[in-house]
């Protein structure tokens, strides 16, 4: 498949240079924008390449960037300083994307994966009315009561994070065995060498459990449309955590679908078929949701679908909030009154 495909670097606030690629229909003007928020260690230019390919394709502009310290971005490999830059990052690129003149009547849908759906909702957090979605694969939202470290063990690293924040010392297991199922997708990632595979340093490690922390309390704050996507058999982050974002966000337009079998990586590890199955739900979900607005988005103005019919974009009944299991889905839906 063939698709316009484009890197450029930029500076952020902080005189770092970052890596941004982007996938573009072809032959026509893309029907709405796609920003990639990717995962922990992971990239943009390789690992989400299939992404933004599919989506490309699907008549997407899909737009991505390496966070600080992470693939072809510069900066101490994988050192999160403040989680906070990296989303101040993102929503600086991202919006000097929609702020172009042949995009501001566009739709525009933020896209994470793992620790990058974390990124996509303190972006939509940062500016509740900006985005008109989001597509939120094993987001990491909250702390598994599985895994949470216990109270003692987090003083104990809070006291010596700023004497050895770049310490690789957090013990942790290969995620990368955990988290892609297919043993022949599984080795391409491992030979990707823009994907950080060392321990996680010390500050990293603290800065995603109180991001973590931080979303899990907040998680009724959560207004946009979205769609959660999760493995039933992921053990890298747990299915109850998109379960409790479902469950406690306050978006009238939502919708999760559980994948039984299926791992970590539902995008990247899985089989053909699955992965396949998995982003034709994705773009189904955007599909119903690309719509041309007016000049005047800020005032939530009447907009136009592809079909030709005007609807609200505060919310169209037709976008239900939707419970599915399985490939083929049981359905639970619940709408706004």
């Amino acid at each position: 498949m063939e698709v316009d495909y484009r890197e450029e670097y930029i500076q952020n606030s902080r005189g770092v240079q970052l890596f941004t690629c982007r996938w573009l229909p072809p032959s026509s003007a893309p029907k709405a924008l796609v920003f990639l928020c990717h995962g922990y260690g992971m990239e943009c230019s390789n690992f989400m390449r299939a992404c933004g390919v599919t989506l490309a394709v699907a008549g997407y502009g899909v737009y991505g960037m390496d966070y600080e310290g992470h693939g072809r971005s510069m900066g101490a490999r994988c050192y999160i300083r403040k989680f906070d830059h990296i989303v101040a990052d993102c929503d600086q690129f991202f919006k000097s994307i929609c702020d172009e003149e042949e995009n501001r009547r566009k739709s525009r849908f933020l896209y994470g994966e793992s620790m990058g759906g974390a990124v996509t909702l303190l972006l939509h957090r940062r500016d509740p009315t900006f985005w008109d979605g989001a597509v939120l694969v094993a987001p990491m939202c909250k702390i598994s009561e599985k895994v949470k470290p216990h109270p003692v063990v987090v003083t104990l690293l809070t006291q010596v994070e700023e004497i050895i924040p770049k310490w690789k010392i957090v013990p942790t297991k290969d995620v990368i065995d955990s988290a892609f199922k297919d043993p022949i997708k599984r080795e391409k990632i491992r030979s990707n060498k823009l994907i950080y595979q060392d321990k996680p340093r010390l500050k990293t490690a603290l800065e995603l459990l109180r991001t973590s922390l931080d979303l899990e309390d907040s998680l009724s704050e959560v207004k946009l449309p979205f769609f959660v996507l999760h493995g039933e058999a992921d053990t890298v982050t747990d299915p109850e955590v998109s379960r409790a974002l479902y469950e406690r966000a306050s978006s009238s337009d939502k919708t999760m679908k559980l994948y039984p079998g299926m791992w970590h990586g539902l995008t990247a590890g899985e089989p053909d078929d699955n992965v396949e199955a998995v982003f034709a739900d994705i773009t189904t979900w955007l599909n119903q949701r690309s719509l041309n607005w007016t000049e005047d988005r800020a005032r939530h103005t009447l907009v136009e679908p592809h079909n030709g019919e005007y609807v609200n974009p505060k919310f169209d009944k037709r976008h239900q909030t939707r419970f599915l299991c399985g490939l083929k889905g049981r359905t639970q839906h619940h709408s706004a009154m």
